[in-house]
């Protein structure tokens, strides 16, 4: 194990006076490794709290660019790095943070093909993702590789955390066994988060983390921590190992990683994006020129009643996606529609219950409202 420096010694000497952390505490720390899955919001105050830990090896997955609305809450980035790969835009400053500690980045999604390959080397896992196939993916690269997982998540104003380790405690197959139907459970880009929120969580996170290398205190595994912020309540779910669990029970089928957008019926993204077919797609500009035509078609909004005071489009029908199939019937099913939300995902799964339906004149506005105010009103905010 290597010793600490004299610099070392200054830097850590709060956690020195601690008797649960010590000096031979602080060289486990700075010995040990935990890999940060994703580099949002929850990665953003779990990867700042282990590098200033003392956290020696510290390895960041994300593929995204660090981007406008990113900042509101994603505060490893900054506006100086707007553009940039996040992980580069993390590295640096964890680096500042503490130059004594190493970071190795992974600018790839973390997939089936690649993730016990990256996980393989580092001491515990800390999942910072917003979606569910990365969140099984997670949680199985964990289980076969005989690690520990910090889970998170974060939505609105609620926020959960547990430590799952299949070695002596449950998974989060065993807490969750199938994920939601596609389209149930908003991401953050669809229904927002409170700024703070994810500080909270991932501050969580980086503690269960720091407990698990430093082998102290009682950590979060066999409870779900749940967290509201809107009335500052902290509530605890007690969890049992799941003997049916089918990657960690002693009948379990899954031997190895899978298809696990294929298991979920989602994509493995973190931020919204637009996922219907192409011949159901409308570019803006082609729907600004059907607006002008005599028989010019409706115009349904699946979004929330609040956000058409963000921006709107003159004469649209406001018809949130979570009442759809409840109000069918208001709607012409003879009549050529076409649907928008933000950004395109919301209105892409509006389009499968339409059709579902028997309504064949549909269609979807690709890139959402934000992409008629990029192209054709730029009086309109993105938002």
């Amino acid at each position: 194990m290597t010793p600490l420096t004299k610099d070392e010694i200054l830097r850590y000497s709060r956690h020195l006076l601690i008797p649960e952390v010590g000096l031979s505490g602080q060289e486990k720390l700075k010995n040990a490794s935990a890999l940060v899955i994703g580099t949002g919001g929850l990665g953003s105050p779990v990867s700042l709290y282990l590098a200033a830990a003392g956290v020696g090896r510290i390895g960041l997955v994300d593929y995204d660019v660090v981007d406008s609305t990113n900042l509101q809450r994603q505060i490893v980035h900054g506006s100086a790095t707007l553009g940039q790969r996040k992980v580069d835009s993390a590295k640096a400053r964890l680096q500042d943070l503490n130059p004594g500690i190493h970071i190795e980045t992974y600018d790839l999604p973390f997939t089936a093909a690649n993730a016990l390959q990256i996980a393989a080397d580092y001491d515990v896992l800390i999942d910072g993702t917003d979606n569910f196939p990365t969140r099984y993916l997670s949680n199985d690269t964990a289980v076969l590789l005989g690690k520990p997982l910090v889970y998170g998540s974060i939505f609105r104003f609620d926020g959960q955390a547990s430590l799952f380790d299949a070695r002596s405690g449950p998974c989060y197959r065993c807490l969750f066994p199938e994920p939601p139907p596609p389209g149930l459970v908003p991401t953050c880009a669809e229904g927002g988060v409170l700024g703070v929120l994810p500080g909270v969580i991932g501050s969580i996170q980086a503690t269960e983390a720091l407990k698990v290398l430093l082998g102290i205190g009682e950590t979060l595994q066999g409870r779900l921590l749940l967290y509201n912020a809107l009335d500052m309540s902290f509530d605890f779910v007690s969890l049992r190992k799941n003997p049916k669990c089918r990657v960690c029970g002693p009948q379990a089928d899954i031997k190895e990683l899978i298809d696990y957008e294929a298991f979920c019926g989602v994509p493995g993204h973190d931020h919204e994006i637009d996922s219907s077919a192409a011949e159901e797609n409308l570019s803006a500009r082609q729907l600004a020129r059907r607006l002008q035509e005599s028989a010019a078609p409706l115009l349904l909004d699946v979004r929330e009643p609040h956000e058409l005071e963000i921006s709107h489009l003159p004469g649209a029908l406001n018809l949130p996606l979570g009442q759809l199939a409840a109000r069918l019937s208001e709607l012409d099913s003879a009549r050529e529609m076409v649907v928008f939300c933000k950004a395109g995902t919301r209105s892409a799964r509006a389009l499968e219950i339409l059709k579902s339906a028997g309504f064949r004149r549909v269609k979807n506005l690709q890139g959402g409202i934000n992409a008629w105010a990029r192209e054709i009103d730029p009086s309109l905010p993105v938002y």
